[in-house]
């Protein structure tokens, strides 16, 4: 494929034909920054991995070059760092099986610029080319200026598509804020119980993030477990790991449905639960 930044970069962890590879997807993930993926995403590579007929490609737009550093990384200039965290994706991409992995190399200034039409353009295509039945991407309450930005521009890319072309599903899901707040009704509970091993092994291949400062390595499992335990307050644990999402799936069909309109009514719905029980017990 052809992407707007030169420096960008199609890896297939098997060697298959790109095309070919992008061609297998049937689960996608586009993420900020490199182990968004593994934190956000983890239902989707453990539905795939060791599977013919499921596979999960990931896409990473921003370069992470910026990103806190301490241990050995301290001294690592942005340029060294974008090359660190390139490694420790495609690493990732060998242990999760993955389709293929896509690094576009983008500031994350270029994301959060929305007349910067080269990540909507490259967006559009991978997911053309992927024809994936599911997306998963930032959830739109999330605090971190970049993650909303891809999350935006993601849907701004699918809406370009024909209707025929669109994901039948698109997930926003959790990084730098949880989605316990969501009323149940509205909260999708995705099931990561399974190979913990795997869920560890991804989450340490980071290590320039884990060593550099941030153990999201035991925040994210930790965060997998309290969900699964506080999720239901009157019935046993019917799993050991939940991570929760919110269905972005109306935005990807009807193009005229304002984006921080639909967020609002998640957070109206939260409010009025909350109003609603101390009224109920005051």
């Amino acid at each position: 494929m052809q992407f707007t930044l030169n420096t960008a970069e199609l890896f297939v962890p098997d060697g298959t034909e790109p095309n070919a590879a992008l061609a297998r997807t049937t689960h996608l993930a586009v993420g900020a920054h490199q182990d968004d993926l593994e934190i956000m995403a983890f239902a989707g590579i453990l539905e795939c991995f060791q599977r013919t007929d499921k596979w999960f490609t990931g896409v990473v737009v921003t370069n992470g070059s910026g990103s806190p550093r301490d241990d050995v990384y301290k001294d690592y200039t942005d340029d060294q760092m974008r090359e660190v965290r390139r490694k420790e994706q495609k690493k990732a991409a060998v242990l999760g099986e993955y389709a293929a992995q896509i690094l576009l190399d983008y500031p994350s200034s270029a994301i959060k610029d929305g007349k910067n039409r080269g990540p909507v353009n490259d967006l559009a295509a991978i997911v053309r080319a992927a024809a994936p039945e599911i997306v998963y991407t930032h959830n739109l309450a999330d605090k971190h200026d970049t993650h909303v930005g891809v999350a935006v521009r993601l849907i701004e890319a699918i809406r370009t598509l024909p209707e025929n072309a669109r994901p039948k599903q698109l997930l926003g899901c959790e990084v730098w804020r949880d989605l316990d707040w969501l009323c149940d009704t509205d909260k999708l509970a995705l099931d990561v119980s399974a190979h913990e091993n795997l869920q560890a092994a991804l989450l340490g291949v980071f290590d320039s993030q884990v060593c550099g400062g941030k153990r999201y390595d035991l925040a994210t499992m930790g965060r997998r477990k309290a969900h699964a335990t506080y999720h239901a307050s009157h019935g046993v644990d019917v799993s050991t790991g939940l991570t929760f999402a919110m269905d972005l799936t109306p935005l990807i069909q009807d193009d005229k449905r304002d984006i921080a309109t639909f967020v609002k009514m998640y957070i109206d719905r939260f409010a009025e639960e909350v109003a609603q029980r101390l009224a109920k017990l005051h």
